[in-house]
């Protein structure tokens, strides 16, 4: 099975057919996905402006989509490198209780569904790369009262979602399922008070 790496080449190779680039680019996502495999695929094609449907695309438009997602896959492989020396450290001075960070992390492996987007029609407008430096950061500091990525309160906590985590808070300005870790307790209860109040708004 071809990896990142490889299928990154087969989208640039002008000999290829672009049936064949385009497949490539789509089974990079299989390998790095941040927002999931369709939500990530519908951001690159809104940034790079390409149909998502469309079968035969420009080939710098593929292109584009694809730097795009390698500046997001470095951003995530420097971080995985910064967190596997973190823990040798930790485990070193016999620290071995796995923290929040840890559990993100795990819960992320293989760079896909770092950040989650409950729906592949809403994603940030932010580059994926300035999406993971600010998530990274956030994960990384103390709890907030805001999204992460989008810097707005509107979070509203769901119980409907397709994949891990199957609910949590998501924000509705950019989509994206924010881990619960980087969001105060007061904000975690104003998210579930939201919920709440529109559930039975019409009642």
């Amino acid at each position: 099975m071809a990896g990142f790496r490889a299928l990154a080449r087969e989208v640039r190779n002008p000999r290829n057919t672009i049936a064949l680039r385009r497949t490539s680019l789509r089974k990079c996502l299989e390998r790095f996905a941040p927002y999931g495999h369709r939500a990530t695929w519908r951001h690159l094609c809104a940034r790079a402006g390409l149909a998502p449907d469309d079968r035969a695309p420009d080939p710098a438009l593929l292109i584009a989509a694809l730097v795009e997602l390698e500046e997001a896959r470095e951003v995530w492989l420097a971080y995985e490198a910064r967190f596997a020396g973190r823990r040798r450290r930790e485990k070193h001075h016999g620290i071995r209780q796995p923290s929040a960070i840890d559990d993100w992390y795990r819960n992320t492996w293989g760079g896909c569904d770092i950040v989650p987007c409950a729906s592949p029609d809403l994603t940030p407008d932010a580059r994926l790369a300035d999406v993971l430096r600010r998530v990274i950061a956030a994960m990384e500091s103390a709890p907030g009262d805001a999204c992460p990525v989008c810097a707005q309160e509107h979070v509203e906590w769901r119980t409907d979602l397709e994949r891990y985590p199957l609910e949590g808070p998501v924000c509705t300005d950019c989509g994206i399922v924010v881990p619960v870790s980087v969001l105060t307790p007061a904000a975690r209860a104003a998210a579930r008070r939201r919920t709440f109040a529109g559930r039975y708004a019409g009642v």
